[in-house]
């Protein structure tokens, strides 16, 4: 019934892949989105976030929720931008960045296993693919 349907398909393909990197993430107390967001606060510390929201592709309330569950778990702070005082900065803790490692190794392994059990070259071109789609949707 739902062969050819985009939404159905993409839809059931998310809830796996969720499955997947909450397994990952898990022994590190964060949930997928939490984990995807600390990684890129890791990778950029002292981004706005603005900057964040526009990188990980979601609207600035759900940034905002993001970072309230990482700053009540000391993993990040949040401090007024000098440019403009609407905006914060955000900063790993320490905490933070003794995870990121582990963290990233984390992240890699699913990437590592997913990219295995589909073929290099399906499952990049699948990324792409995806991407390109969700750009021509903006």
């Amino acid at each position: 019934m739902f062969d050819r349907c985009i939404y159905f398909n993409t839809t059931a393909l998310a809830r796996q892949l969720d499955r997947v990197w909450t397994a990952a993430f898990q022994p590190f107390g964060l949930t997928p989105p939490q984990g995807f967001m600390l990684r890129a606060v890791l990778a950029r510390p002292g981004l706005l976030q603005s900057e964040l929201a526009d990188e990980l592709k979601i609207a600035r309330a759900t940034a905002t929720r993001g970072l309230d569950g990482l700053e009540a778990r000391g993993l990040v702070v949040r401090s007024k931008s000098s440019g403009d005082r609407r905006e914060s900065l955000i900063t790993p803790t320490a905490e933070a960045v003794a995870m990121k490692d582990a963290l990233n190794a984390a992240s890699g392994a699913v990437t590592q296993r997913l990219s295995s059990l589909f073929g290099e070259q399906v499952f990049a071109g699948f990324v792409e693919q995806a991407k390109a789609i969700a750009a021509r949707l903006e």
